[in-house]
């Protein structure tokens, strides 16, 4: 049987973010439930066309935790007011147009914002750059470990990620705006993306020929 060498291989590089998203919703408090859900409405049909004049530059939209519920105070069965609100969240592409998005947005009355968080499409090519780089360092060390002994790296067996973990992309938390802000700039935040391989090499017979004594 052949002897065989298992290393591990691992890559790390810093790339560009390819997407920002971020959080926006609007809220409406009052006593009359009916006027709270045609108040929400109206904000909410706001919000939709002040992102609508974004065109392009926004690649998705998802509205979704919609909420209208009463409030009521201690002691108390009748509520003592309704609240509601309504959150969609903002996928950009053009990050350009953050600077000026953001604020106009975080103007509009009872708007909260929160991010945005930079992150790397799913399936990413600089995934797949990271993994052949990981790759490269495996095959790197056995060659190392082949010549430490007098043998050389014959033939490749295995390539697995599942043992040695695949490769992660980290997605940073940006920033939250709660108020009315003049044009502001934002720096896109690197993401990290890692990969760890581990692979199985068969290599020649060593010679270890006075090795020991």
């Amino acid at each position: 049987m052949q002897p065989t060498i298992v290393v591990r291989g691992e890559a790390s590089r810093e790339v560009p973010p390819e997407l920002a998203v971020f959080s926006v919703s609007v809220a409406v408090r009052g006593h009359d439930r009916p006027a709270v859900v045609a108040k929400l409405a109206e904000r909410a049909a706001g919000l939709r066309a002040a992102l609508d004049a974004y065109g392009d530059a926004i690649e998705r939209r998802e509205t979704g935790n919609l909420q209208v519920h009463p409030e009521a105070k201690p002691g108390h069965v009748r509520p003592a007011a309704y609240a509601g609100s309504v959150e969609t969240t903002v996928t950009v592409t053009d990050f350009g147009v953050l600077d000026e998005m953001l604020p106009n947005l975080a103007a509009m009355d009872q708007v909260s914002i929160f991010g945005p968080w930079w992150q790397l499409r799913r399936g990413s090519t600089a995934g797949a750059e990271v993994r052949r780089d990981a790759i490269a360092d495996a095959l790197g060390r056995a060659r190392e470990y082949a010549a430490a002994v007098g043998a050389r790296v014959d033939r490749l067996i295995e390539i697995s990620d599942d043992v040695a973990g695949p490769g992660g992309v980290s997605m940073a938390a940006g920033m939250m705006m709660r108020e009315s802000a003049p044009a502001l700039e934002l720096d896109p935040q690197r993401q990290t993306v890692q990969a760890s391989v581990l692979v199985r090499v068969t290599i020649t017979e060593p010679d270890i020929s006075g090795k020991a004594e």
